[in-house]
């Protein structure tokens, strides 16, 4: 079996995690989010904003990687107050508490080996170390795979939607919220 790794991501990674960012926006959500989304992420400033997003002292960037090829990442922190609030603004009271997971992706060709299971692992574990007890994440809703993912977790929708403009198309989030007390392997 090829060896399996998954890390922090160093500055050195940036290139390698737009690439992943831009081949599977375009395989997966080239329907969701258009074509002019799609375009931004040929943007040779997307690098530069991974390497800040690496650089970023309250960010945990990891990559998985799987015989010596990078095939994923996730990115997670403590959750900005604007990714809490419920509709009136209003915060729960665990906000300071809470973490976010901003994305776990891996590109479609390598998919069903793990690598999805292994980058949460990290992003909780390092969620954990920062005082988190919950998170939440957003996931378009018509994204099926990432949905059944986390709700395979007991990650469920918490009734808060969102509706964001691509430029072409409008894309509804619901955001899902979930305990940190599960444990996956990421060996």
């Amino acid at each position: 079996m090829a060896r399996v790794d998954v890390h922090l991501a160093r500055p050195t990674d940036a290139g390698e995690i737009a690439r992943i960012q831009r081949d599977t926006w375009r395989a997966a959500y080239r329907d969701i989010v258009g074509e002019a989304a799609l375009a931004e992420l040929d943007d040779a400033a997307t690098e530069e904003r991974w390497v800040a997003a690496i650089a970023h002292a309250d960010t945990d960037v990891f990559v998985a990687t799987e015989a010596g090829f990078t095939v994923g990442f996730s990115v997670s922190g403590k959750a900005p107050e604007g990714e809490l609030a419920g509709p009136e603004g209003e915060l729960p009271a665990d906000a300071d508490h809470t973490g976010l997971i901003a994305t776990v992706l891996v590109e479609p060709r390598w998919g069903r080996r793990g690598h999805g299971g292994r980058l949460l692992a990290a992003a909780v574990r390092a969620l954990r170390s920062r005082g988190a007890k919950r998170a939440v994440t957003w996931v378009s809703e018509s994204d099926s795979a990432t949905l059944s993912f986390y709700r395979a977790l007991g990650w469920d929708p918490d009734g808060t939607v969102r509706t964001l403009d691509t430029g072409e198309r409008q894309l509804r989030e619901m955001r899902l919220a979930g305990g940190l007390d599960f444990h996956l392997t990421e060996s």
